[in-house]
């Protein structure tokens, strides 16, 4: 199991639920009716609008046939992810001090500098100016 989880975990349970229903050729009124989980929440589960509380991960880890726990842990690590990807954004909420052209590609007020913070860097020091590099070097703190 923990080999698995570990190429998977991040990703919403959902998406392995729907992966796991195709391979298995069930669907997910089936699903709904095998767990008891009304089928409307199986839908939200698997469109990633909701969470799998533990009660329903273990139902599902029964009738996919997983070890006890499996989707809860999947879905503890994607909170997680989660968690840490709004954490990072809201420390980076304003764009650096460099060209809007360094990233002539893109739409440079939807960066997504918390998530993008390697191509960035990697970007800022091909392409940047001497100044826009210590710039880059302020902003994500990698004097250290």
């Amino acid at each position: 199991m923990n080999n698995l989880i570990d190429i998977i975990k991040g990703i919403h349970p959902g998406k392995f639920i729907e992966r796991e229903l195709k391979k298995k050729h069930l669907t997910q009124r089936a699903l709904a009716d095998e767990t008891g989980i009304p089928f409307q929440t199986i839908n939200a589960i698997i469109a990633g609008r909701r969470s799998l509380t533990t009660k329903q991960a273990l139902k599902i880890d029964q009738i996919l046939g997983y070890e006890e726990g499996f989707f809860a842990i999947l879905q503890t690590h994607y909170d997680i992810k989660q968690y840490k990807e709004k954490d990072l954004a809201s420390i980076y909420t304003e764009a650096p001090h460099i060209r809007k052209s360094l990233f002539w590609d893109t739409d440079f007020n939807k960066i997504n500098w918390a998530k993008y913070k390697n191509a960035v860097i990697k970007r800022v020091f091909e392409r940047g100016s001497k100044d826009e590099i210590e710039e880059i070097t302020r902003y994500y703190n990698l004097s250290n």
